[in-house]
């Protein structure tokens, strides 16, 4: 069974446009390499930076191993606390694309639910849903982060921010995304309701929730897909932007925009790796996955094969 799966997606057209699209290659190559040093980062990472044991002041602002100031325990050098930047970069990539991840899944779930209820029911349901979603598109989505960021460490007590701040994290920003997938689920859904098989199916007996389950979405997901990669660029930016503007993760377990803004303070006084290398690997993990993205909706496209 293994192999007839293999063989088929080795025959597949999505195959055949990756192979042959040397973008597509390195983006996921890159992205494949990021994501496994972030898994594994416990086994790779050459020290644990939030074992507070083992760090050291004396190791502070230690430049990269090939300066002549540098130590080769450090290739990447040092932060401000002692940590080992490359280990920091490793153990903050999973935390942003943990952040990045489960953001993506609950805006996806959430934008293709209320994006099937609106293109099948119509009416009024249609228009409350809608005009919600105008509403919202007419802010940035880093302003409603913010804004519902700030409105849950109001309501959580002081004492439960730094443990719950993972969570409102990536509610606020699925939640600030879920648009785009409602709005071309909606549009997709409004297509697939006149279709002769879904009218086969209400003459049949089959209630609405049946219908849109079982043979309405799956001829919708492919621009959801689509999306769906895209937006976890996005969201990984979305988070790397709150962290640095410290509303993010707390310091204690910093990902890749919280290391880039401690880094930030000592960029001008030379210590340009702490902020540098969280910053390139932010870079090329956003850049990958957009790639990725852009081919998967080229590759997607019925016209342009």
């Amino acid at each position: 069974m293994a192999s007839n799966f293999l063989s088929r997606a080795y025959d597949s057209d999505i195959f055949y446009s990756f192979s042959r699209s040397p973008t597509a290659i390195i983006s996921a190559v890159v992205a494949l390499a990021i994501f496994i040093g972030a898994v594994f980062a416990p086994l790779i990472a050459p020290h644990n930076p939030f074992d507070l044991a083992t760090l050291d002041l004396l190791d502070a602002n230690i430049p990269p191993i090939w300066n002549p100031e540098g130590d080769p325990r450090f290739i990447l050098g040092t932060d401000d606390q002692g940590r080992d930047v490359l280990s920091a970069i490793l153990y903050g990539s999973r935390i942003s694309l943990l952040v990045g991840f489960a953001s993506v899944i609950f805006a996806l779930v959430l934008g293709v639910s209320l994006g099937l209820i609106s293109g099948y029911a119509g009416g009024r349901v249609d228009s409350v849903i809608m005009r919600i979603a105008d509403i919202q598109l007419s802010f940035p989505a880093i302003l409603i982060a913010l804004l519902i960021d700030g409105i849950a460490r109001g309501l959580l007590p002081r004492d439960s921010h730094d443990s719950l701040s993972l969570y409102v994290l990536i509610f606020a920003i699925g939640i600030s995304g879920w648009v785009q997938y409602a709005r071309t689920v909606r549009g997709a859904t409004m297509v697939e309701r006149n279709k002769e098989y879904v009218q086969a199916a209400r003459l049949i007996g089959m209630g609405p929730f049946l219908i849109l389950r079982r043979h309405v979405l799956p001829n919708v997901l492919g621009p959801v897909l689509v999306i769906a990669t895209i937006h976890l660029a996005i969201a990984i930016i979305t988070e790397a932007t709150l962290s640095f503007l410290g509303v993010g993760i707390p310091p204690t377990t910093p990902s890749l925009g919280t290391l880039i803004r401690i880094g930030n303070s000592y960029l001008f006084s030379g210590d340009w790796w702490i902020s540098i290398f969280p910053g390139v690997a932010l870079v090329l993990l956003a850049l990958s996955v957009n790639l990725l993205g852009d081919w998967l909706r080229d590759a997607l496209n019925p016209k342009l094969r």
